[in-house]
């Protein structure tokens, strides 16, 4: 609300009287919003500082799981917000809008569906079943009907946006996964978020390393899940990792190695495990 006054007065201060009112309220329309989400970003920013830590140097990240239980009523309360939110105001919204939305519903649906049966899981595999997986279990509303985890990445993120980053923001609260940061994504700040998101994770050594004398590459599973978004840019998934090669060694022999794409890829077993601070 102070930042919608703000913006009222700038309008006074720089326009003739005659044309305050309608501009004043033009401003005031597509202004709220960004406020409005702007402010549940607020309250979802406040429990990611308390519940979750960087790990491994900046790489990865560890989720207090218990901290996070003792605020549940608070993670409902800004997840029914995000669910009031309709398709017609989506569609309003910028793509980068829309993307930090996206993001930030998938990963604060995710902490939901773990509290519902935290402590007593090992990992998120155990909330599905031998007919449907946890990603696959309609168990909120988004954009006016009830969403699975599946449809927000499957069906709006990867098709509509394509951009491969987001395999790096979206979290499955598990070890394997890339960092949850202890932020919210913003769309003022979504492309340098997504940036820091993927140098976080290939410079993470134990799941991104270069084998010089066999000339293997070693990377996480995710890049086999899904290799055509990593290799609709560059052509093929060793292309992708030969324009990010500084990102993968800190050796330069190993980069120019890597550069020229002459490297056998080797996915790794992706570990399951939650991503609970408890274990770490």
């Amino acid at each position: 609300m102070a930042e919608r006054r703000l913006n009222i007065d700038i309008v006074h201060r720089l326009v003739g009287p005659t044309r305050r009112c309608v501009l004043a309220i033009v401003l005031l329309a597509v202004s709220v919003p960004a406020l409005a989400l702007d402010a549940a970003y607020a309250g979802y920013g406040r429990l990611l500082t308390q519940s979750v830590q960087w790990s491994a140097d900046g790489h990865a990240s560890s989720v207090d799981y218990t901290q996070l239980q003792q605020q549940r009523a608070a993670l409902d309360a800004v997840l029914a917000e995000w669910s009031s939110v309709g398709q017609a105001e989506f569609d309003g919204w910028t793509r980068a809008q829309q993307m930090a939305f996206l993001i930030n519903a998938y990963n604060g649906f995710t902490l939901q569906l773990i509290l519902s049966r935290y402590p007593k899981l090992q990992s998120i595999r155990d909330l599905g079943s031998v007919l449907r997986s946890p990603w696959k279990q309609p168990f909120f509303v988004l954009l006016g009907q009830q969403r699975t985890l599946d449809w927000i990445e499957h069906e709006q993120l990867r098709p509509r946006y394509r951009d491969e980053r987001i395999h790096f923001a979206i979290n499955c609260a598990s070890v394997g996964c890339p960092a949850l940061r202890p932020e919210p994504y913003v769309a003022a700040q979504l492309d340098a978020q997504l940036d820091d998101q993927q140098r976080r994770y290939l410079g993470d050594r134990r799941r991104h390393r270069y084998d010089a004398a066999t000339r293997t590459l070693q990377v996480q599973a995710i890049y086999q899940w899904f290799a055509d978004d990593f290799a609709r840019n560059g052509g093929s998934v060793a292309a992708w990792f030969a324009q990010r090669a500084d990102l993968l060694s800190d050796t330069e022999s190993d980069r120019v190695a890597l550069r020229r794409g002459d490297v056998r890829i080797e996915y790794l077993d992706y570990d399951w495990a939650l991503n609970d601070s408890r274990a770490r």
